[in-house]
């Protein structure tokens, strides 16, 4: 029945493109197709959204239902997004463009995005990537890590990274953290195959190219921005690296290391130092004792509503998964944070494993950006194809500008969490936030896209999957592994969205100079504050300027929206300018020492 109503509709199409050369006639039968299109994705979307809730969500060993389900529903939809009449409806009315509104061109632009990520020109390959996939995720996610033979939880592993002292003890974490990249291995050579295949079947190169080009650049551009974002940062991160290879030397009384050994650092890919300094004053850590799980949630939800947001749906609070699994529970869950967009209207989810600590409040008030975003431009003004960030770096800029805004004393002050006559060190807070943010970008821009890019675009051997990693995460971060690592091992697939969530890393390179952009522009131009000591909370304001970024949606050109918001390009130099006064600290503090960057 469905095939049958879609041919329909492709005639439909046909034949007013051909009877028709009068603009505003080209316009009502391109909506036509449109509002049509749109509510065939959405009952599609839905079921596959469902099916992959379920797969993250309840994980039994060895039950093969989920994946089934998922496979199922994704083919149902890629069916569709991605057939060859599909196709060729929207080619056809893209070449009519200029009797197009601009809105209706961005939905087609959009949709031939869709389809070129499953084209059914090459149907066998799409439905073979797709149940690879519910496969990786189901060997990603149901993985026991062990510890000295015991089960251990990924946020067991994360604790013992964070905080011990114990050298053995970190040691024995990070190599369990390691050892479900063995198991990755096959199914994501598989995988880097059938996606390359699958985005060729519509004139992409690589899988790489394919995603870069949603921000309507070349692969190349992507790289160039990456390393122009490295390079700006580098100064800074060059005094980082030299200032934690001393104080980790002290701290574990050994020989001060040439490059920072992995299980060194306090977490799994070492991708933030930020646990390497507390700030006096500002000791969450003792400010949740007493809270729950559930206070933590209320609390970022009551920071996004003081500025003006709706109080979250009911829907979210009874549909999400927001606790961790008690330890007699007979199925898993993913464990990596995530917000979901069930109908690409009013359900919106969370999946996360709350615990009381300053990491899952911020991880919250992340994922809450992802939710807010959602449901500010599920509105009437922005098509069902386009209800998503301006750019995908926009989506994971807000929720984590937010952490930012909530880790500074001003905005704790207010909340209780941290008392007014408190004595903080400004150049401690700014070192941990630095640790944080900073060092982030040589990962995410260097390390993984890189990676990744090598993976796609070049084809990377899998006998060189592990050096390959190491390589750049020396070259890049100035860290090594602790132990021999061969080709047996694939570190670096351990990264969760290596798998789930492939080859567009630097979203997230890009999302940390943008909030900072905006966090400068906030802080100077609404709030009057300084951008070291803000406090957002309850200021309508900033709400407003929030609300009109994000409402749109990607129904308008990302450097249009960014033009509008900061006044400047992207660029990593408001995070120069922010930790201006640490650079100068960290000179002083790294006199005299051997740099190795």
């Amino acid at each position: 029945m469905f095939k049958t109503r879609h041919l329909a509709i492709v005639a439909a199409v046909g034949g007013a493109i051909a009877c028709s050369s009068d603009a505003k006639q080209v316009q009502q039968d391109a909506q036509t197709y449109l509002d049509a299109y749109a509510q065939k994705y959405q009952t599609l979307f839905i079921e596959s959204s469902e099916a992959q809730w379920q797969a993250n969500t309840h994980i039994v060993e060895g039950d093969t239902t989920n994946s089934a389900r998922v496979r199922a529903a994704d083919e149902a939809l890629t069916s569709f997004t991605g057939a060859i009449e599909t196709i060729d409806s929207i080619k056809k009315y893209l070449g009519l463009k200029d009797k197009l509104t601009d809105l209706q061109v961005r939905q087609l632009d959009k949709m031939l995005y869709i389809a070129a990520g499953a084209p059914q020109t090459v149907a066998e390959v799409v439905k073979a990537r797709i149940a690879a996939e519910a496969a990786q995720n189901e060997t990603l996610y149901g993985y026991t890590f062990k510890i000295g033979g015991k089960d251990v939880t990924p946020n067991q592993i994360d604790s013992i990274l964070y905080s011990s002292s114990n050298l053995t003890d970190r040691r024995n974490a990070w190599v369990s953290s390691k050892e479900v990249g063995k198991s990755l291995k096959p199914g994501l050579v598989n995988l880097r195959n059938l996606r390359n295949q699958a985005v060729q079947g519509l004139g992409y190169s690589d899988f790489f190219s394919y995603q870069v080009s949603d921000y309507g650049m070349t692969k190349q551009e992507m790289l160039d921005l990456c390393d122009t974002l490295i390079s700006q940062l580098r100064p800074l991160y060059r005094e980082l690296h030299t200032w934690a290879r001393y104080e980790l030397a002290a701290r574990y009384k050994q020989p001060v290391p040439e490059y920072l050994p992995a299980d060194w650092l306090p977490n799994r890919w070492a991708q933030t130092w930020e646990p390497l300094v507390n700030v006096e004053g500002l000791d969450l850590a003792s400010a949740f004792k007493g809270k729950s799980e559930e206070w933590i949630v209320r609390a970022g939800e009551d920071f996004y509503v003081s500025l003006g947001f709706d109080s979250l749906p009911p829907v979210f609070w009874q549909k999400s998964s927001l606790y961790a699994l008690p330890a007699n529970s007979p199925f898993k869950k993913n464990t990596h944070a995530s917000a979901w967009h069930m109908d690409l209207d009013k359900d919106v989810r969370s999946l996360m494993s709350v615990e009381v600590n300053p990491y899952w409040y911020n991880t919250t008030l992340h994922e809450l950006g992802h939710i807010y975003y959602y449901m500010s431009y599920s509105n009437p003004n922005v098509p069902l194809v386009l209800r998503d960030g301006a750019n995908r770096a926009y989506h994971e800029g807000i929720g984590t500008m937010m952490e930012l805004a909530s880790s500074q004393k001003k905005f704790l002050v207010g909340r209780g969490l941290a008392s007014a006559d408190a004595k903080v060190d400004s150049i401690s807070q700014l070192l941990k936030t630095a640790l944080n943010y900073a060092v982030f970008i040589p990962f995410s821009a260097g390390t993984m896209t890189r990676f990744e890019h090598d993976l796609y675009a070049n084809n990377l051997s899998p006998d060189e999957f592990n050096s390959r990693w190491w390589k750049y995460a020396k070259e890049y971060q100035g860290v090594v592994p602790p132990t021999d690592r061969g080709e047996d091992y694939a570190d670096g697939l351990t990264k969760t969205h290596i798998n789930d969530d492939p080859a567009q890393y630097y979203d997230y390179a890009l999302s940390q100079v943008l909030l900072f952009q905006l966090h400068d522009h906030i802080s100077r131009n609404i709030l009057k504050q300084n951008p070291h000591d803000t406090d957002y909370y309850g200021n309508k304001e900033v709400g407003t300027f929030l609300k009109n970024l994000m409402s749109p949606g990607s129904s308008r050109p990302w450097r249009d929206v960014l033009k509008e918001t900061t006044g400047r390009p992207l660029d990593a130099m408001a995070m120069v300018e922010y930790f201006q006064p640490l650079m100068d600290w960290l000179k002083e503090q790294n006199k005299g020492r051997t740099y190795t960057l």
